[in-house]
């Protein structure tokens, strides 16, 4: 009886080890699962919800989008050659390391290196970890062999492992220590603005290392009009334009406002009660439309992480030029100067960030990820931006992503948070660096003979 249970064990074993073999695929079989982009793209976008649910300010969210697409990107051009490192053209970025098994699948590797540097970048790391384990279940039911999901998982941490040594030598944890802006009384400074008076956010984000520009300061905008309220001013002029455009907005610049707002944190007051609503960054918001422009393209897997990690790394630089100039002129902002003279009881149609005016934040990121995106996809590029859908706000079509960028920097001045020459130099800021950025950042070998 105890040899025949002993047989039976035996049998069970084999027949399990035998099904677990008829599961494995060959790469020919499950290669082109393992290679769907709208993968890459679904991991891009829990990472942009993680983002959304932890509250990173605009800067910092930059950042952490722009360091998971670098690992995924150098993992792919490792194995295409086709494409070219971005050793040698950001700024300290050293060789990825070797494989050292040729039983990597490198699409899961790329995704695995981004999982890692983006949990390592967040709050909730649970949330991403919980992704990971969804998606290396996919890759196993697609028939990858147990010992190719485990090669490339290492492989992706080596990696992950190695952009993380580097991320960590850009200042990011050095500025956590830095002092808090402080406020004076001098009247052309930024002042906490209404409803919670927070402090000035990042107001050292100029320190952190940038990756394709040369320097914080190397597209210095012009400066802003000088502060001066006597009524025959220039400045005057410029703020009774905020406040007039605020009281008359039709229900298209309300659209126009609301749909461009991409505040991460506004905060409702309702007698004693307070809370907040979470939406995306405006360079989340660019992210976004990179996944409307890779699907329309019909962008490879290839393809479509090169374009985040363009666009990601256009971004992470815009924020670094543009909060240089913010911090270096200190501009106060239209609800505050309105306030005080104009109109006390004024309220513009947006929540003013809390951070200083010049130049437009999103007018200079928007041109830099629409310089980008159209050096990838070209112009005219019609799309339907569905990026806003789910936090209530209907879809926008633009003919190309210029448009798109030009009207996100008009938003700033019927939204009521910005005068309009920090929205059409911040346009002009961000095109310049977004022309640097694509100038001088080769993606494929081919690019070497074209620029």
């Amino acid at each position: 009886m105890g040899n025949m249970i002993s047989r039976i064990f035996q049998l069970t074993i084999v027949l399990s080890f035998c099904l677990v073999l008829s599961c494995e695929k060959s790469p020919e079989e499950y290669g082109p699962q393992a290679a769907n982009p709208d993968i890459f793209r679904a991991t891009v976008k829990k990472l942009t919800d993680v983002i959304v649910y932890d509250i990173f300010s605009p800067p910092v969210a930059s950042r952490v989008y722009a360091y998971p697409s670098i690992a995924a990107y150098e993992v792919m051009a490792y194995q295409n050659s086709a494409y070219k490192s971005l050793q040698g053209q950001i700024t300290d970025l050293p060789p990825i390391p070797d494989p050292n098994t040729p039983d990597i699948n490198f699409h899961l590797a790329a995704l695995q290196a981004f999982i890692k540097v983006g949990t390592a970048l967040v709050f909730s790391e649970d949330r991403m970890v919980d992704y990971a384990e969804s998606l290396y279940h996919d890759y196993r039911e697609m028939g990858m062999p147990k010992r190719v999901v485990e090669a490339s998982q290492e492989y992706g941490n080596q990696v992950a492992a190695h952009i993380l040594e580097w991320a960590n030598q850009d200042n990011y944890n050095q500025t956590r220590t830095f002092p808090k802006y402080t406020i004076d009384d001098r009247p052309y400074r930024w002042q906490p603005t209404p409803p919670d008076y927070m402090d000035a956010i990042e107001p050292h984000w100029n320190k952190i290392r940038p990756f394709v520009i040369e320097s914080a300061d190397q597209f210095l905008p012009v400066p802003p009009t000088s502060f001066d309220m006597d009524k025959n001013s220039q400045f005057y002029q410029e703020v009774m334009e905020v406040y007039e455009v605020g009281k008359n907005l039709d229900d298209e610049q309300k659209e126009i406002a609301e749909f461009w707002d991409c505040n991460p944190y506004v905060s409702h007051h309702q007698g004693h009660v307070m809370f907040a609503t979470k939406k995306i960054t405006p360079g989340g918001h660019w992210i976004g439309i990179t996944d409307i422009a890779t699907r329309e393209a019909e962008a490879n897997f290839m393809e479509t992480v090169e374009a985040y990690a363009l666009v990601s790394i256009a971004l992470a630089d815009a924020f670094i030029s543009c909060w240089d100039e913010k911090y270096r002129t200190e501009l106060i902002r239209p609800e505050t100067v309105i306030n005080q003279y104009i109109d006390e009881d004024w309220v513009p149609a947006l929540q003013t960030p809390p951070f200083p005016e010049y130049t437009s934040g999103h007018s200079v990121i928007s041109a830099a990820a629409a310089t980008a995106l159209t050096s990838l996809f070209g112009e005219p590029f019609p799309f339907e931006d569905t990026t806003e859908l789910e936090y209530g706000l209907p879809s926008r079509t633009f003919s190309s992503f210029y448009e798109a960028s030009e009207e996100a920097a008009i938003s700033r001045l019927y939204g009521g948070i910005h005068y309009m020459p920090a929205c059409e130099n911040g346009v002009a800021q961000g095109r310049a660096l977004g022309q640097f950025v694509v100038a001088n950042l080769f993606t494929k070998e081919s690019d070497l003979s074209l620029r």
